[in-house]
């Protein structure tokens, strides 16, 4: 079968700054194995898959696969799939908004502009605090042993991923950081998490915060842009009361230190719902052929 498909760099203003995308489209032949094996074989963070909607209320359907197993949400392959489906035709917003259907359910997607200006922004999955950590927790001190911290305690969050936060005292600490890997694989794996995702504070840059996100299984690798860790962490400040500014928006930088240079725009709005998103770059467009 054949099927059209793009290749796209999320949360970049240019390509090669984000966080690389496969999308499939009409994957309406394609069963779960395939769409494992096909996500397997493009290496990539993730592949989505597009599907018609089972509901009116949703503009599409959207199946993401990393290469090892489905996932119920994540945050740019929904930025880079409504981006996607803007371009191919597929789907028009109605009052700015896209609805995608996915596991978690309906997540609406605010449009803004056109083209590689267009900015989009899905509305993440709530998230609640499981648990503050301490440093000198036995499951963290592996883990954040030596690092100047910043003020607010670590914490276990869940918004439809599960990752452990951690402030960290400055940008410079943050972006010397050399992650130790089999600590941090080992607190995944005892607390059912992705890993952890540690932020600085930052001034005179235009961006408000610099994140990094160590992913601890099943694969041990540094993530270029993550929405859905950003989003968790985006809800921990606002329940903290401590977002970098009054009116809920802010602006993150991740990826450097991979080779990148994300920018995620975060809004925790008036009901607090957290908005993540940021530009998309199309990248490459043609047939897979599977």
């Amino acid at each position: 079968m054949h099927h059209p498909f793009v290749q796209l760099d999320v949360f970049a203003a240019r390509p090669g700054d984000g966080n690389p995308l496969a999308v499939v489209f009409d994957a309406r032949s394609l069963d779960e194995t395939a769409m494992q094996a096909i996500a397997r074989w493009t290496r990539l963070p993730e592949t989505t898959f597009v599907l018609p909607p089972t509901t009116p209320e949703a503009s599409y359907r959207l199946r993401i696969f990393s290469p090892r197993r489905e996932v119920p949400f994540a945050g740019h392959p929904s930025i880079g799939s409504a981006h996607a489906v803007l371009d191919a035709g597929l789907a028009m917003p109605r009052d700015g908004l896209l609805v995608q259907e996915c596991a978690v359910g309906l997540l609406p997607i605010r449009v803004q502009g056109e083209g590689r200006e267009r900015r989009l922004a899905v509305r993440a999955p709530r998230a609640r605090v499981l648990e503050a950590g301490r440093p000198d927790d036995p499951r963290l001190a592996p883990v954040l042993s030596g690092l100047p911290l910043g003020t607010l305690p670590p914490v276990l969050m869940d918004g439809g991923r599960r990752w452990w936060l951690a402030e960290l005292r400055d940008e410079a600490s943050l972006r010397a950081l050399s992650p130790p890997w089999a600590e941090i694989a080992l607190l995944a794996a005892d607390t059912e998490a992705m890993g952890l995702c540690v932020y600085a504070r930052c001034t005179g840059a235009d961006y408000d915060l610099a994140v990094r996100a160590f992913v601890g299984q099943p694969a041990q690798v540094e993530d270029a842009a993550s929405g859905a860790a950003n989003a968790t962490l985006a809800a921990w400040l606002h329940h903290a009361g401590a977002l970098p500014h009054a009116n809920g928006d802010y602006i993150v930088s991740q990826g450097r230190e991979v080779g990148h240079d994300a920018r995620l725009f975060l809004q925790v709005d008036a009901e607090g719902e957290v908005w993540s998103g940021g530009q998309v770059q199309t990248v490459v467009r043609g047939t897979l052929d599977w």
